[in-house]
């Protein structure tokens, strides 16, 4: 049978195939709440025969969002739309998650297809946090660096939000510390020039991420899997390398932590990645094969064949389409046939099964 449609076995959720839709921002919310484009958006790939659904970045705090338009997870009045979706999500048969986020230094922006610039004081700009006052770019407004008591309440709103993930139907939350966002601001020397417990050393910067994941874990059902995507490699020198997110890979093992999604770039205008399909597989399958964690492959893949042999060469556990399933919600369905496999389709589209 194929590797992409066995189900994999994370602590007591059961996922019926090894697809996961990437968390992707749609900036289609206001005030941080989930709308009928989401349930549409997210529906779509569940019926589309995806085995889980991560839900895009949503902010534990207001000022922690990309764009006035993120969703969010920082008050309670969030939980029920939330809740409507989790619910479709699993009535599809696929598991529900939900990536957990601050922005960091990278918030206060403009929605992409609005330029994606910096947002002015007349734009209704807010101030932005970082490890340190570093702007992301030349000619950007430099974050303010956070004092002992900001790191404090960031951790107490992480672990907010996963009791609110929880009450609103998640069964496994992702903590984003990828694409140059706070907590990879922090990992990084690159943007991470503090003197104190939280930087410096490899051990201090990568500090708040372990305080953010213990939090997470002491709030979120110990039957629930925990993830942590990164940022592999920061593609500039001098920056967090692989090398570096072999060392975290085995802390986060023992931290209660069950699959790390390796992405990578994003924390520096100076990158240089060499992009092109499967790019980002070799961390993955090198994180898994030297530590023995869990991993999520993404990145370019966007064939069944690619995720089959990705899976067959044991270089990953997961594989998160991202574009593929902009382009196609029912990928899923298609690869099943490519693949040579007969799974459930839909009652409703089943006349089209052949």
């Amino acid at each position: 049978m194929s590797l992409l449609f066995q189900p994999l076995q994370l602590r007591e959720i059961e996922l019926k195939n090894r697809i996961v839709v990437s968390p992707m921002c749609q900036y289609s919310s206001e005030d941080g709440f989930a709308n009928d484009w989401h349930l549409v958006h997210l529906g779509s790939r569940a019926v589309g025969g995806a085995g889980m659904i991560i839900i895009e970045a949503s902010a534990v705090v207001p000022e922690g969002r990309i764009t006035s338009s993120d969703l969010g997870i920082w008050k309670d009045e969030h939980i029920p739309f939330l809740k409507r979706i989790t619910e479709f999500l699993q009535l599809q048969g696929a598991v529900p998650g939900i990536q957990l986020a601050h922005a960091g230094r990278k918030a206060s922006h403009h929605i992409p297809w609005k330029n994606g610039t910096a947002l002015t004081s007349e734009e209704g700009a807010w101030k932005t946090v970082a490890p340190s006052a570093i702007p992301f770019k030349e000619g950007e407004p430099a974050p303010i660096a956070m004092a002992r008591e900001d790191i404090n309440s960031l951790i107490n709103d992480f672990h907010a939000a996963a009791i609110r993930a929880m009450k609103a139907g998640f069964k496994v939350v992702e903590i984003h510390a990828a694409h140059g966002y706070l907590i990879n601001e922090f990992l990084s020397p690159i943007t991470n020039k503090r003197d104190d417990e939280y930087g410096g050393s490899f051990t201090n910067r990568i500090r708040l991420l372990l305080e953010v994941v213990r939090a997470v874990r002491q709030s979120w059902p110990e039957d629930f899997p925990l993830f942590v995507r990164i940022s592999a490699t920061d593609w500039v020198d001098g920056g967090w390398n692989a090398d570096d997110s072999v060392k975290l890979a085995e802390i986060l093992k023992t931290a209660g932590v069950d699959l790390v999604d390796c992405s990578s770039g994003g924390n520096s205008s100076a990158q240089k990645i060499p992009t092109g399909p499967l790019h980002q597989v070799s961390f993955a399958e090198r994180i898994k094969k030297e530590t023995g964690m869990r991993t999520g492959a993404v990145g370019l893949i966007t064939t069944a064949g690619q995720a089959e042999q990705i899976l067959t060469n044991g270089q990953a556990d997961l594989i998160v389409f991202a574009r593929q399933l902009l382009r196609d919600p029912y990928f899923p369905l298609q690869a099943a046939k490519e693949l040579g496999v007969d799974v459930h389709w839909p009652v409703q589209y089943e006349r089209a099964k052949r």
